[in-house]
């Protein structure tokens, strides 16, 4: 995989070395950091001495033992925007206004041939460990970890982070935004912390754990204690996130501004739910009325004058199952445009708030030795919104298909908090261009080609210059050692490390036509896969990313070949005419994804979201009883008992004060999808809500009266299949008092983000009525709740 040669001691090493000798630090002190050996983390401290003598006047302290980044190693910031593509911001000539990408990529570089893993969790994970996604487990999103080695999910050891390889060597570091890197079972109060931020490598964390959150109503974690958000006029989680790297790193360099900082800042946006305040989405008003086909026409334009592609560029003919524009009725083409207007001034309003970040850092002085790297998507555009977009992102996770006569009424909330939303594929595509597909196709450029800016005063002299050379997301690691003058760490925190599998991108810094020296990477998502190798590309496109069943065999598979050094769009499919090179790059995928354990391919994608049938661990394995105390909240899905698909009863002992008690017993989900037992006028009530679609309710005819009590819910499923109904009882004092149907459930997924609480609805609510966060808490007292559900088949 890599191919540079020579030390990642450069110049730019011998820049610190003689910023040290000739530096404020006492020479013997200066020789003494150089002289400390990197390569195993933490760095031993040298023998203590023992004296002979009694009286500690009568001896000379030795120096503290002190580890100390290289003097004049930079700061180092890290920006990751989700889900968006090659053609959106700005910056590489999209139609999305980005100005901060813009100025950034002024002052330093933009690279318009880097590369992602064409989903969230592996493109995060490779991006701040400099190693395949596979190395490291995570072959495809924690949620959908497997037991083949590869897919687990379980970040190893041998995986040593950027992130402690820089703490270790004298860095502060703070983690902000999304993270989605941690083991779906190891999110509960018993842990493991080990994949948490705060125990791979970060001094501060403030952000969310899982893959996506509710920007108006999020799931923060401060370290690894959930917190609720401030409370501020007109709630944003993109403004509540840059406010708290702000803070952090005026006040780490407040108190040590000799010590540098490495920010890693990676948003929830623009990854749905699309959620942006009114004003943002309303200054794009009429800008996308012209529809995703002109939309590419013209985005491929302005990356031609802008340069960004080469001139001889083709746009790609876009995927056979998206509509042409213009043969969408009226009705349809104003949801549409609605969704582009809101996605697009979400955008913006990120690429916004990133400029607060930028301003700080000016504004301490701290920009001109700040490696800034911009990267605008961990993959490309999302086309989960399918066909026609989504009032509820969770549609597509429980494979219920909205329709269009149902989403215009909401065309005026969408974005807001009444929404959960995603757009219609077809503004994947367009922003996804000149490429052909969007995010989860990791054999398409329109997948993984994501564009980045590097931006350093002090040390890129090409201002505004672009590089060609083929980069991909685990070259960002090393390039950030060479910068900062570190080696690779053989051994850290005990364990001997797997290489680092990237190169660095320094050497094409100051040399616009240094040949590439990534010269060969391997793709697979899904059973989507591909291989470069010196400017060609052989891929199989294996399923398009609206496809979740009917999967062909992975044997049936057709390849393509592409030269893309000389064909940037991957239009002319080289394969009839060349099969010999076409052969040679099918056996060296086999050789690369048996070398970094990608086999065996698992192409199911809804499926693997249920831990039984994917084999991964599970919180609580086959358990069917579940008791729960008054304080537990924030039980993500895959920490909690799975009552999907099955009967449950809910006990629920209580003890009701006079004057009657109201708020939530015990509920999991919220808005948009979940149930809850709860109190309302001090009458006991269940509710199931479907997707926000349909709410069911069985309530009490009356109120408890003060002391103990007995609340039972017995829901009985219907069986014959997932997602089907059941018959809901509820009781009390162990007298039936009301009985209800609820005629379909959710078969896959509640929420990626709201929990199970008991005594509380966190976030948004599951019932309307009774309040929102706090205002829902339960105002008795809960001795006990014990949740059963019926074996597993």
């Amino acid at each position: 995989m890599k191919t540079t040669s020579g030390s990642l001691r450069s110049k730019w090493t011998l820049r610190v070395t003689c910023a040290v000798l000739v530096g404020a630090l006492p020479l013997a002190g200066a020789l003494a950091q150089e002289r400390l050996d990197r390569t195993v983390l933490p760095i031993q401290e040298p023998p203590r001495p023992t004296y002979s003598e009694l009286d500690a006047r009568n001896v000379k302290a030795p120096p503290p033992f002190q580890v100390k980044a290289p003097q004049g190693a930079p700061n180092v910031v890290i920006v990751l925007i989700d889900d968006i593509g090659f053609g959106g911001p700005s910056t590489f000539g999209g139609p999305i206004r980005t100005p901060t990408m813009d100025q950034l990529a002024q002052g330093g570089l933009r690279f318009n041939n880097f590369h992602t893993t064409a989903l969230c969790s592996p493109t995060r994970i490779a991006l701040k460990s400099g190693r395949n996604h596979h190395t490291a487990n995570a072959g495809s999103i924690m949620e959908s970890s497997t037991a083949y080695p590869g897919n687990t999910g379980q970040i190893p050891n041998s995986v040593a982070p950027l992130a402690e390889m820089l703490r270790l060597n004298g860095y502060s570091t703070g983690a902000f935004g999304k993270w989605h890197e941690t083991a779906a079972w190891e999110t509960s109060v018993s842990g493991p912390f080990d994949r948490w931020p705060t125990h791979q490598g970060f001094d501060k964390f403030y952000g969310f754990i899982g893959g996506e959150t509710d920007q108006w109503y999020p799931l923060i974690y401060d370290g690894v204690i959930k917190v609720d958000p401030p409370r501020m006029k007109d709630y944003h989680f993109t403004v509540d996130m840059t406010n708290q790297a702000i803070n952090w790193v005026k006040a780490q360099q407040s108190m040590t501004p000799d010590k540098p900082f490495f920010v890693y800042y990676a948003t929830g946006a623009v990854h749905a739910p699309h959620h942006v305040p009114k004003e943002w989405a309303d200054k794009y008003k009429g800008q996308f009325d012209k529809g995703w086909d002109q939309v590419r026409d013209e985005t491929v334009e302005r990356q031609k004058r802008l340069g960004v592609i080469p001139s001889n560029t083709q746009l790609t003919e876009r995927p056979s199952d998206i509509k042409a524009w213009d043969s969408l009725p009226a009705d349809q083409r104003r949801l549409f445009t609605r969704q582009a207007e809101v996605f697009a001034g979400f955008l913006e309003h990120t690429d916004n708030e990133i400029g607060r970040l930028k301003k700080a850092l000016e504004d301490i002085g701290a920009l001109d030795n700040t490696l800034f790297i911009y990267i605008s998507g961990d993959n490309g555009t999302s086309a989960e919104g399918g066909f026609v977009g989504m009032y509820n992102e969770m549609t597509y996770f429980n494979s219920v298909t909205e329709k269009v006569e149902d989403l215009i009424p909401l065309i005026d909330k969408w974005g807001g908090p009444e929404t959960f939303p995603h757009m219609a594929a077809g503004w994947a595509v367009a922003f996804d261009a000149p490429f052909k597909w969007t995010k989860q196709v990791a054999s398409d450029f329109g997948g993984t080609r994501n564009g980045a800016v590097i931006h350093w005063p002090k040390g890129i002299t090409d201002k505004g210059g672009l590089r060609s050379q083929f980069s991909h997301v685990i070259d960002i690691a090393p390039t950030i050692l060479e910068v900062a003058g570190l080696p690779q760490p053989k051994i850290v925190n005990g364990t001997p490390q797997t290489p680092i599998e990237g190169t660095s991108l320094v050497y094409a810094f100051d040399n616009a036509t240094a040949p590439e020296q990534h010269t060969t990477q391997y793709f697979e998502m899904f059973g989507n896969r591909a291989i470069y190798r010196d400017g060609w590309l052989a891929r199989t496109i294996h399923r398009a990313p609206w496809q979740t069943t009917n999967l062909p065999p992975l044997t049936s598979d057709v390849w393509e070949l592409y030269h893309a050094k000389n064909d940037f769009s991957l239009t002319t499919n080289l394969a009839a005419e060349q099969p010999a090179k076409l052969k040679e790059l099918q056996a060296l995928f086999m050789t690369e994804a048996q070398k970094y354990n990608v086999l065996p391919i698992d192409d199911r994608v809804i499926e693997r979201m249920n831990p039984a049938i994917a084999g991964r661990p599970d919180v609580l394995g086959d358990r069917t009883s579940l008791t729960l105390y008054e304080g537990m909240q924030g039980m993500l899905e895959n920490a909690f008992m799975n009552v999907k698909n099955r009967s449950m009863k809910i006990i629920a002992e209580l003890d009701i004060p006079a004057g009657g008690a109201n708020g939530a017993i015990l509920s999991q989900g919220g808005r948009f999808g979940g149930w809850s037992l709860f109190m309302k006028d001090g009458k006991p009530t269940y509710t199931y809500n479907f997707l926000g679609l349909a709410r069911y309710t069985v309530a009490a005819p009356q109120a408890l009266p003060s002391g103990p009590a007995t609340v039972v819910l017995d829901f009985a499923y219907d069986g014959g299949g997932i997602g089907k109904g059941g018959k809901a009882v509820l009781s009390l004092n162990g007298k039936s008092v009301a009985e209800g149907r609820v005629e379909k459930t959710q078969p896959n997924v509640f929420s990626a983000d709201e929990t199970a609480d008991v005594g509380i609805d966190n976030q948004t609510p599951v019932v309307e009525g009774i309040g929102i966060g706090p205002e829902t808490r339960f105002t008795g007292k809960i001795n006990k709740i014990t949740l059963e559900v019926s074996p597993s088949k």
